[in-house]
């Protein structure tokens, strides 16, 4: 039975959302405080964390930001500020997806199995492809000039996607399929991010070359050439 930590300081919302997800056979566990939250999931596994933004000790954000200091758990943001610069801080410190309030609890539900179903283990992993690049999906690693690069879930799941198909120009809306994330308004910009990440990494082992390229107005694609 997949686990869904939820973190959330108003009872009535927690309620409905715990309701939601046991009826689709979630088994929740409700905490009220992000500190709380953080403490249990050093010491507890869970499938995902729901994680409301104002929290009373800890904002939200701050939150999930020390989470990803060592865990990759999915994380969906729920909050009462729908301005795009809120929704894009929260995809690019990490989240899945971000809901406003007042939301539908059975949508909530819905979005948690969409991203669960995303992130499940492929039963055929595609080949590492040849080059400079060593794809290991089942420790979700990648290798480049024979160097093991450090990488977020996001970031990783970018670059595969980017590294099966050389050439192919991924516009930012595909990207972010790969991700698992909404194809909201704004949320493309948190893929430009990623990608500039990614670049610095790359840039690292070999500042001398440019794998990922960049297509104004397109988007972007891998170039085993650079």
């Amino acid at each position: 039975m997949p686990s869904v930590l939820i973190v959330e300081d108003e009872a009535a919302i927690a309620d409905t959302l715990i309701y939601a997800l046991q009826a689709e056979g979630f088994a929740t566990t409700w905490l009220g405080l992000a500190g709380e939250a953080l403490a249990l999931l050093e010491r507890q596994p869970f499938d995902l964390l729901i994680l409301d933004v104002g929290l009373p000790d800890i904002s939200g954000f701050e939150a999930c930001k020390r989470l990803r200091r060592f865990s990759d758990l999915p994380v969906i943001f729920l909050t009462a500020r729908d301005a795009e610069i809120d929704r894009v801080v929260g995809l690019e410190i990490g989240a899945d997806d971000y809901v406003v309030k007042p939301f539908s609890p059975r949508e909530v539900a819905a979005r948690v199995k969409a991203i669960l179903r995303r992130l499940a283990p492929r039963d055929a992993p595609t080949p590492a492809p040849p080059g400079p690049f060593q794809v290991d999906l089942e420790r979700f690693r990648i290798h480049y000039q024979g160097q093991p690069l450090v990488l977020t879930r996001h970031e990783f799941r970018l670059l595969q996607t980017l590294l099966g198909q050389p050439q192919r120009v991924f516009a930012r809306e595909q990207l972010l399929d790969a991700l698992g994330v909404a194809r909201e308004a704004g949320y493309e910009r948190s893929v430009d991010s990623h990608i500039k990440s990614l670049r610095a990494k790359l840039r690292q082992v070999r500042p001398d070359l440019e794998p990922i390229q960049t297509h104004r107005g397109l988007g972007y694609s891998y170039d085993p050439e650079r």
